[in-house]
């Protein structure tokens, strides 16, 4: 495959940034999407040019750091990590655009690298368990209904990816925080601070700067793993909760 590839240059968080674009000749369509990226960097290195800053980890679409917006969609056309997605969703030819995320609470470190820190903070403010719920067998003996249990297993499975933020066009981070709610909020251990939680990390998101949530979906529907959208009305549920209880 022969593609061109406009990709978002940014030396620092305070420099100014644009699109550049490179010309790939021999791309198989086997490759994933970071692969592909890896050959233009060797390529960049080749011909003594600045390689292209990206994130990743496993590349097993279980940590979410690959996250890039690949024409306009946050990992790319298909449902699932950049890291996941493979040239064949493509075509020869074809003007591939990638960028990073888009919201102030993300900003740019380099390239394709942003500081997704707001999210971290966010856990930090409420998205945990801190009373003794015993060693792990016994946690595990507690009865756990299981329509709640699976909404907690469904929940938990966030990867804090931040696709949700950035397909968002008011940068909310509603997705993320309900996924943590919903998650610690099925479980019987999660009860005790269950209106202190939410009243936390909804207070903290909007210290960050992210935006308030219209309902307009674009979250779930870029999510790689489909966290339902109803997570933000039972955060929501929680929060008004919270606050009639006077938190």
């Amino acid at each position: 495959m022969r593609i061109t590839v406009k990709v978002w240059r940014q030396s620092g968080p305070t420099a100014a940034g644009r699109l550049v674009e490179y010309r790939l000749d021999d791309v198989s369509e086997h490759m994933s999407f970071l692969e592909m990226l890896d050959v233009l960097n060797e390529k960049l290195t080749a011909d003594n040019e600045e390689p292209i800053a990206f994130d990743s980890d496993c590349r097993e679409g279980i940590c979410g750091m690959c996250g890039v917006v690949i024409n306009g969609q946050p990992h790319g056309p298909e449902v699932t990590t950049t890291c996941q997605l493979h040239m064949r969703s493509f075509k020869d030819g074809d003007t591939i655009t990638v960028e990073p995320w888009r919201a102030d609470p993300f900003p740019v470190i380099k390239d394709l690298v942003v500081d997704r820190s707001a999210f971290d903070r966010i856990i930090q403010a409420g998205g945990y368990i801190s009373v003794n719920t015993g060693s792990a067998p016994e946690a595990h003996a507690a009865p756990v209904e299981k329509a709640k249990a699976d909404r907690a297993f469904d929940t938990a499975t966030c990867i804090g990816c931040g696709a949700c933020v950035a397909a968002c066009p008011n940068a909310a981070a509603m997705l993320f925080m309900g996924a943590k709610i919903v998650h610690l909020g099925e479980l019987p251990q999660g009860q005790p601070e269950r209106w202190t939680r939410v009243v936390n990390m909804v207070g903290q998101h909007d210290l960050e700067g992210f935006g308030g949530c219209t309902n307009i979906g674009e979250c779930a529907a870029a999510c790689p793993k489909e966290i339902p959208l109803d997570v933000i009305s039972q955060l929501n549920s929680d929060l008004r909760k919270a606050m009639a209880k006077g938190l």
